[in-house]
């Protein structure tokens, strides 16, 4: 990995991608691009207004009901995402480099846990433009049946700051792989690898309005997509609240599909009898990796009471030894938070922990040691004894706050770890496999990893229940996002 001090970031064109054409916002304006490390201005993007949102949303419908792309051979478009996935890894370094400067997380992160991925999803949907199957039925009576599975339409792809490109790509590679086109807006906090992602494709040689690129305020550049009743779908991904407004929106236009992967509380159940040095490495990057960042963040850990001091001791301690700072120092093991307001809300929590009687054991504060204190950045923190009821235990935080919360058995954990909004992730730690087993049955989780936490493959699906979300991301599942069956009858003669 090329020490990252040594490279120029190559910033995007500072425009909307509309229609295969960089172009200037109409009425949108601008955005502050910022570092969150230091505070300073990286660049400033454009902010898609209305009428941009109108002209993006014309040509994805153009390119859809009249260009090539759903037209065009399956295995051609499967192609063309493969070079788009080709290009998105032979410039991964570059992408990982803006990455790191516009969201805070450290390069390596950026690199191995975002970008890359994010190639081998578009590289993976590729491979599956040519596989999307109909069926025949066997129907009673003189009749061939069969059903089709078309693309939806005109995608809005609406995605957040944490995993920009990774994130993109979850909803991208599906979507283009089906024959879809699509209308992607990023976070106006972190627009520029989404931008960098467009530009990618003009090269690659996508036509014109199959990818439209739309940086923006998230309430009026989001919303007006949602409403748009040239728009079909709605993919998203991000908080509970915004997912509701796009619900509503959705509901008073066109009752557009919408697929939503939400927040999470995910717990790390760890019994007694499971390998600690193993648990305590993944429930320390469960929570640190990517500043806790992560929907799927280990936020809480359950721990058998036999166990629980000595564990959750040894846990604070390797958080007290982790190394903050600049996120392009190759030593760095946590950068900086996504944004000020990200970090006020993170504190807020943190002093409601402590207001409601959890015991603090690492951190809690702002690091602002030498330059740090130009930055977002916090101290990893580690609260144990909270109890159930209490915000840090309930609520996402997004952040690296960790909630270690005592329990006597594994039923009591699993009533705790099933005691909130949402169903994400969550892991298992033990030694019996068979009863973890038999465990993961009852968590109401979208994903449960046993003895591991928070692996990730492009061939196995991620999404959650209850109020973490609708539909799957990543696998063969998520082409059934963007396809609608039609159903076709024949009535054959007689004889």
């Amino acid at each position: 990995m090329t020490d990252p001090r040594t490279l120029t970031p190559r910033w995007p064109s500072p425009h909307l991608l509309i229609d295969g054409q960089s172009v200037s916002p109409v009425e949108g304006g601008t955005l502050c691009v910022t570092n969150p490390a230091t505070g300073e201005r990286l660049m400033d993007a454009p902010a898609a207004g209305p009428r941009d949102v109108e002209a993006a949303v014309v040509a994805a419908r153009r390119a859809f009901d009249e260009g090539p792309w759903p037209r065009m051979n399956a295995s051609a478009r499967g192609r063309m995402l493969r070079k788009l996935a080709d290009a998105l890894w032979e410039r991964r370094e570059e992408f990982a480099l803006i990455e790191s400067l516009n969201n805070g997380k450290t390069f390596r992160e950026a690199l191995k846990g975002d970008v890359a991925p994010g190639a081998a999803t578009l590289a993976y949907a590729g491979e599956w433009a040519n596989k999307i199957l109909g069926e025949v039925v066997p129907v009673d009576g003189p009749f061939l049946t069969f059903v089709l599975r078309e693309p939806v339409g005109v995608v809005a792809a609406i995605v957040p700051w944490n995993y920009p490109t990774s994130l993109a790509c979850w909803k991208l590679g599906p979507a283009l792989a089906t024959g879809c086109t699509v209308v992607l807006k990023p976070s106006e906090l972190t627009p520029l690898t989404a931008m960098k992602l467009g530009e990618l494709a003009r090269e690659v040689g996508f036509p014109d309005g199959v990818l439209n690129v739309l940086p923006g305020e998230g309430v009026p550049t989001g919303e007006a997509l949602a409403r748009h009743p040239g728009v079909d779908k709605v993919a998203f991904t991000g908080s509970i609240r915004t997912a509701r407004r796009l619900l509503h929106a959705s509901a008073d236009t066109n009752l557009k599909r919408l697929s939503l992967e939400l927040g999470g509380k995910s717990p790390q159940i760890v019994l007694a009898d499971a390998d600690f040095d193993a648990a305590i490495d993944a429930c320390l990057w469960g929570i640190f990796g990517s500043k806790g960042e992560v929907c799927s963040a280990g936020s809480r850990v359950l721990v058998q009471a036999q166990a629980y001091e000595g564990f959750v001791g040894q846990l604070a301690e390797r958080a007290k030894a982790l190394r903050v700072g600049d996120p392009l120092d190759p030593k760095t093991e946590m950068g900086a938070q996504v944004s000020p307001r990200q970090m006020d809300t993170i504190l807020g929590y943190v002093a409601s922990g402590k207001a409601e009687g959890a015991r603090l054991l690492v951190g809690g504060a702002r690091d602002t040691e030498g330059q740090k204190a130009r930055g977002n950045f916090l101290q990893p923190t580690v609260f144990a004894d909270v109890r159930a009821g209490m915000r840090i235990a309930e609520e996402e935080i997004f952040g690296p706050v960790l909630a270690c919360m005592r329990v006597t058995d594994a039923s009591e954990a699993i009533a705790l770890a099933n005691a909130t909004p949402y169903g994400l992730g969550a892991s298992l730690w033990t030694a019996d496999v068979a009863r973890a087993h038999a465990l993961a049955r009852k968590l109401k989780s979208g994903v449960v990893w046993i003895n591991c936490f928070n692996e990730f493959d492009d061939a196995a699906p991620f999404g959650g229940v209850k109020e973490s979300g609708w539909g799957r991301d990543l696998s063969h599942h998520a082409l059934d996002n963007y396809l609608e069956c039609k159903t076709v009858w024949t009535r054959l003669p007689k004889g």
